[in-house]
């Protein structure tokens, strides 16, 4: 049976915690550039999908290295994930547009990124809602788990409004696409044999 790991969670939340502090540091002694609502923007989305693959990550590293301890993080991990998606959303739509609603619509009809970006958040809040014991109780593990996959349409559109979004140099949402996949490959490979 594997030793409990008391200080792993209070870990992650402070180690999770520490780039918004940083952005809202920064922001507030004006180091964020000649834009800082758009490099604010830009942090938090990579914070996201970042996070977001670490959450996807735990598994692979459980089956590859018998490590016990990233599924005891994969909760935490992704309630962060959610943390810092809802922050880039309200980052977009409360300084960026001024809680333009019309605006907003109108992005979301008219700019594709914006959109996968709002379903992926979307998809995300169900996922967010329902990451306590007694959310599991209540739904059945079976049906929890199903889902908990939609986190792989959340990975998949993620890196999808990452591409679109950047449009020129897409080395870095490519780069994670690339490692995406590899976790999906090695936790699918693992299940099938």
């Amino acid at each position: 049976m594997a030793k409990p790991v008391p200080w792993l969670v209070p870990a992650v939340w402070t180690g999770g915690s520490i780039p918004a502090g940083l952005i809202v540091y920064r922001a507030a002694t004006h180091e964020l550039g000649a834009n800082p609502i758009s490099t604010a923007l830009n942090q938090l989305g990579l914070l996201t999908l970042t996070l977001l693959t670490l959450t996807l990550a735990c598994t692979p590293l459980q089956q590859l290295f018998k490590w016990t301890w990233p599924p005891r993080a994969r909760r935490t991990l992704g309630q962060l994930t959610f943390l810092y998606a809802s922050a880039h959303l309200l980052t977009y739509a409360v300084l960026d547009l001024g809680l333009d609603f019309a605006t907003l619509g109108t992005d979301l009809v008219k700019r594709p990124f914006i959109t996968v970006g709002f379903t992926a958040w979307l998809l995300m809040a169900p996922l967010m809602f329902t990451s306590t014991d007694a959310m599991v109780k209540r739904l059945g593990y079976v049906k929890w788990k199903r889902l908990h996959q939609l986190v792989y349409a959340c990975a998949g559109l993620g890196v999808i409004h990452f591409v679109w979004r950047v449009k020129k140099d897409l080395t870095q949402p490519l780069l994670y696409a690339a490692v995406l996949a590899v976790l999906l490959v090695i936790r699918f490979a693992k299940r099938k044999r």
